[in-house]
């Protein structure tokens, strides 16, 4: 909603600054009118609010007897149980005291790094535990995701208890980002 609002006044900020700087109102061109097209970027702001917003509406996660479902604009993929050596919670705080958690899904072999669904959650970092692989599934439940976290890990703990390690306090922004450059390499440049 706020990001449709924004993106309406940054074109109407555009069509603004043409008008005054072109001198289609009637008056001599302004170049006053410049100062309207530094509010356009308002818009722009708004058009990445907007995409983002729209980008979460199509995700979705979901946990049964086979494992962690994920959907999003790529299709369906499903991490599942029987792939799986260890799930485990992080959780971090910001210098602004904002809880950061993630849920740590360490597989017992290979996995698909590239994944069209699945590749965004991939993180190559240390072991969690001695004996456990380098790469992993972290899904974080921060921002949007913050109010599901419990109901995540009760539905884990519930389909997969004998996997379930418990929670460590990690780093403050322990919860990183997908390796975009490493994917664009595997992938020959084309990112979804």
């Amino acid at each position: 909603m706020l990001g449709g609002i924004f993106m309406v006044m940054g074109v109407l900020f555009v069509v603004l600054a043409v008008v005054i700087t072109a001198g289609l109102n009637g008056n001599d061109p302004q170049p006053v009118g410049l100062v309207a097209l530094l509010f356009a970027t308002i818009g722009y702001s708004g058009f990445k609010l907007f995409r983002s917003a729209l980008a979460l509406r199509r995700q979705a996660v979901s946990i049964d007897d086979t494992g962690l479902w994920l959907r999003n604009s790529a299709g369906q993929s499903v991490i599942r149980w029987d792939t799986l050596a260890a799930v485990a919670v992080y959780w971090s705080e910001t210098d602004r005291s904002v809880r950061q958690s993630s849920i740590e899904l360490c597989p017992s072999g290979p996995i698909d790094r590239d994944d069209p669904v699945l590749w965004g959650l991939v993180r190559n970092e240390e072991p969690i535990r001695t004996g456990l692989p380098r790469l992993r599934y972290r899904f974080a439940t921060t921002g949007e995701y913050a109010r599901h976290r419990e109901p995540l890990v009760e539905a884990i703990r519930k389909y997969a208890p004998h996997l379930w390690l418990g929670e460590t306090q990690r780093e403050p922004g322990h919860c990183g980002s997908p390796d975009y450059e490493g994917h664009r390499e595997r992938t020959a440049g084309t990112v979804r």
